[in-house]
């Protein structure tokens, strides 16, 4: 192996980490709960598009309005990830897994709401380090009572 392959090698195995520690950051920040400028910047592309069992948004500024108002549905919750598989190619890369949600309802009633599925993202290298371009949940799975949405929740935008 010459050390033009070496490099290479090295610099594919970097990027997976760094994707792999970013999902693994991204999925620890729902449950940390502090949805503001600097979550959605360290996360997410401008022009950013999510795909959620609730609708599908775009851009920062949608997205975090968004999860704002969904994750307040939510006293508390756990989300993990599993079984992440990346492939980069150049400055854009894949990153699938699994996705296994807890919630804890606000509603008072201390009811669970838990959800399981498959997370499809697609990433980009910026200046700052790689960020999610697209996101796609599909959820395969729930079990208990899914949280009252309240009337006046924003619909999902979908341009």
């Amino acid at each position: 192996m010459d050390i033009e392959e070496m490099q290479r090698q090295l610099r594919a195995l970097a990027d997976r980490a760094e994707i792999a520690d970013l999902m693994g950051r991204y999925l620890r920040s729902l449950d940390v709960g502090v949805f503001d400028e600097e979550w959605v910047d360290a996360f997410h592309t401008e022009d950013v598009t999510a795909e959620m069992p609730i609708g599908t948004v775009r851009g920062r500024d949608a997205l975090l309005a968004h999860v704002r108002e969904a994750m307040a549905l939510f006293e508390r919750t756990v989300h993990m990830g599993t079984d992440l598989v990346v492939e980069v190619d150049g400055d854009r890369a894949t990153a699938k897994g699994a996705q296994l949600s807890t919630h804890v309802l606000a509603d008072g009633s201390g009811g669970l709401f838990v959800s399981a599925g498959h997370v499809d993202d697609e990433l980009v290298r910026t200046a700052d380090g790689w960020r999610i371009a697209a996101s796609a949940l599909r959820v395969v799975w729930t079990r208990g009572t899914p949280p009252r949405l309240p009337d006046d929740f924003a619909p999902a935008l979908t341009a």
